[in-house]
């Protein structure tokens, strides 16, 4: 009977062919240069996951319901690092991405629904991005429409001239500025009476804060996550032997990007959480003002900008290459950076038109902070299908890289725990 599941061969354990080291990763090389040789994917992708969106998210949480979700902050570290660890295996150990891995091992259709996830997930969050880069264009009276053309122009240049190297080097750069919220979040000198207090007082007959909830986790994991990282891995050519560095960057990753959502939550937590309460924010502005009045008006608000705009420009950069090259995976197409773009026309336009799309899409004036909440929780609405992928996927590698054993049973439980509160606490919301 075919159930459309590729079945493994001679030599193929798990529907993947058993992977083989490569000569282009000397094993004798020390490990501080080997770490700092394959560090890269992990932390893009986690400073790309504290993104305007998910900023804006934790800015809202804070002034709505002051430290009651930053256990939750932390919470989903571990989570983060076992996603993220497991798209990295996928990629190193299988050289493909994880459209591609669909498809091979549970059929096109299978493949063209994870695709079509990923892609409206995709959206939905350069949406979130744009409009953090137009509400900072907005703090300095700069017009919205010449800001999303410079945007896109210069991301544009970089991906059309620049190769992979390059751009994670500019992404990391530029979402660098995202550590200032550390320092904005210590300034903000919270009460540790009040986050105890907080820490332990679960709203649970609030819709509200089930909205919230959800957006968190959303904002956390996400589906273009897991296909990028998978893809850069293979796009950097890492091999077997570099699987402990790129786990260790993975993990500096989980821990960096959750503690600058948690810097964010705790400074509006102590300012506008703290003043009012149950306050709704309306506008990045008010958000900017929130975070940086102990700062100065002027400094606070440079301050606030470099840290918005810094984590917007990196996740626009890892939303559209990984959406742009899982395109072109399922059309069958190149997309390489190392390419030019009349050698891969496919993965670039596809690039470009997301950029472009949601570019005229944020000049429309939409309500900023309320859609970026959304798509957080659009996010965790898809994130059963995208994390059942994962796992079946690292459940059909060869050994010793599969999933399997006392690690497996408890992957699978975090994970589909994972799934069923991000349901619950979804669906609770948005029916309250």
């Amino acid at each position: 009977m075919d159930d459309g599941v590729t079945r493994p061969t001679a030599g193929d354990e798990g529907g993947m062919a058993e992977p083989r080291p490569s000569p282009q990763s000397p094993k004798n090389r020390p490990r501080l240069r080997r770490f700092l040789a394959v560090a890269g994917p992990g932390i893009v992708v986690m400073l790309a996951d504290s993104d305007a969106g998910g900023m804006i998210t934790a800015a809202q949480s804070g002034a709505e319901w002051g430290y009651r979700l930053l256990p939750l902050q932390f919470l989903l570290v571990p989570l983060l690092y076992v996603v993220q660890e497991l798209s990295v295996r996928l990629g190193v150990v299988s050289r493909k991405g994880q459209a591609r891995l669909i498809r091979e091992n549970f059929g096109t259709g299978w493949a063209v629904a994870a695709t079509t996830a990923l892609l409206v997930a995709s959206l939905g969050a350069l949406l979130t991005e744009f409009s953090g880069l137009a509400g900072v264009s907005a703090l300095f009276h700069v017009p919205v429409p010449l800001t999303m053309t410079l945007i896109v122009a210069a991301l544009s240049v970089m991906a059309y001239f620049g190769s992979y190297l390059t751009v994670e080097r500019i992404a990391i750069a530029i979402g660098a500025f995202e550590l200032v919220f550390l320092w904005v979040a210590l300034e903000a000198k919270p009460d540790l009476t009040a986050i105890m207090r907080d820490a332990i007082d679960v709203p649970a007959s609030e819709p509200r804060y089930f909205y919230l909830f959800a957006a968190n986790i959303g904002a956390a994991v996400m589906p273009w996550m897991i296909f990028y990282q998978q893809s850069a891995a293979v796009e950097k050519k890492l091999d077997l032997d570099d699987l402990p560095a790129a786990r260790l960057d993975t993990a500096l990753g989980a821990i960096l990007t959750q503690l600058v959502t948690a810097a964010v939550l705790v400074g509006t937590a102590a300012t506008i959480g703290a003043e009012r309460g149950g306050a709704s924010l309306t506008s990045v502005g008010e958000i900017a003002g929130a975070l940086t009045p102990f700062l100065g008006t002027a400094a606070g608000t440079i301050i606030f900008a470099l840290g918005i705009t810094g984590s917007a420009i990196v996740a626009t950069i890892v939303v559209t290459l990984a959406a742009a090259r899982t395109i072109a995976d399922m059309l069958g197409f190149d997309h390489l950076l190392e390419r030019k773009p009349r050698e891969a026309p496919w993965f670039y336009a596809s690039y470009t038109a997301m950029l472009i799309a949601a570019a005229v899409f944020v000049t429309s004036g939409i309500d900023l902070v309320n859609l970026s909440v959304a798509v957080q929780v659009m996010n965790a609405l898809f994130l059963p299908l995208v994390l059942g992928f994962l796992f079946l996927l690292a459940r059909r590698l060869p050994r010793p890289y599969r999933l399997e054993g006392i690690y497996a049973c408890t992957v699978a439980m975090l994970l589909a725990c994972t799934g069923l509160v991000a349901l619950f606490t979804a669906i609770a919301g948005i029916g309250g």
